[in-house]
């Protein structure tokens, strides 16, 4: 296993010493490509995405479920390219790639003292939105990450998250030292769009029954928590901007367990609304109404 994960890494560091030797901008301009080539020759995961699309829009004509799975490529594509590239771009650079309007909203949520909830989803680019959101606020993110299978991608990766600030809080560590940050009146990322397991709560996404994670919003309901629901959008220059909508677990009303389903579906029907407006940009390739 150490040899395939040495010869995977080499692989995937030859990628990123590819996209910076060309530059950020024609990293990004070069994802059409590389999205053909896996699309047609390698379709990784290509028939998750073309199931999760029908399920998702059935109103689509066959060929109308092919374009979009293939846009949907192009920009998981730019999205990889863009990450490859995230450590070794300025501050600067960073930050005007995205635009948040609503930042001053989000300093002044945290500024009340209680901890902060930022849930995204895996839309755009998350990485690049956790990040300048960070850059831009000039506080730490501290981003709740799964390891990947590989110990030395994973390595790679967190160094990524974390070279403009933010903190890596490993999925899959105590509940407590998660929990610890939010007392600690640190602000916490969670990409919140997981698949839940079998037995887990549902929501309605897309119409069907879903099984989902409680995670953050159990956390908001226990430490009282904000929490600030950003989904950052692709614009057609490459650049981002993001929406946020706030939720206040105190203003909610019923038992914690009801309280966590609202917060769930309320986050569940933001990313839905969102995806119908730029359908290609969520991630397809999981499987997310397995059951």
């Amino acid at each position: 296993m150490y040899i395939q994960n040495r010869i995977e890494y080499i692989l995937f560091i030859s990628f990123v010493r590819f996209f910076n030797l060309i530059g950020f901008e024609r990293a990004r301009r070069s994802a059409k490509i590389i999205a053909f080539i896996i699309f047609y020759f390698i379709p990784i995961r290509k028939s998750t995405v073309i199931s999760n699309l029908k399920t998702a829009f059935p109103e689509y004509s066959e060929k109308e479920i092919n374009k979009l799975a293939f846009r949907s490529y192009i920009s998981f594509s730019i999205t990889l390219s863009e990450i490859f590239c995230l450590p070794y771009i300025s501050r600067e650079k960073l930050k005007s790639q995205m635009d948040c309007p609503q930042i001053d909203f989000v300093r002044e949520v945290y500024n009340k003292g209680k901890g902060m909830l930022i849930m995204t989803a895996h839309f755009g680019n998350w990485e690049l939105c956790a990040t300048a959101i960070g850059a831009q606020l000039d506080l730490p993110v501290y981003v709740v990450a799964k390891n990947q299978r590989n110990p030395f991608v994973t390595k790679w990766l967190n160094m990524m998250r974390e070279s403009f600030g933010n903190k890596v809080t490993p999925l899959g560590v105590s509940i407590k030292n998660v929990y610890k940050e939010l007392l600690n009146k640190n602000i916490l990322g969670i990409v919140g769009d997981q698949r839940g397991p079998r037995e887990g709560i549902r929501v309605n996404f897309f119409g069907k029954s879903t099984s989902v994670y409680p995670g953050a919003a159990f956390l908001a309901v226990k430490t009282g928590s904000p929490i600030v629901v950003s989904i950052n959008p692709r614009l057609e220059n490459f650049k981002y901007k993001v929406f946020t909508e706030f939720i206040d677990p105190k203003m909610l009303t019923g038992t914690d367990e009801e309280k966590i389903l609202e917060i769930n579906q309320k986050y569940f029907s933001i990313l839905e609304s969102t995806i119908r407006k730029y359908p290609d940009q969520w991630f397809w390739m999981h499987k997310i109404w397995k059951y």
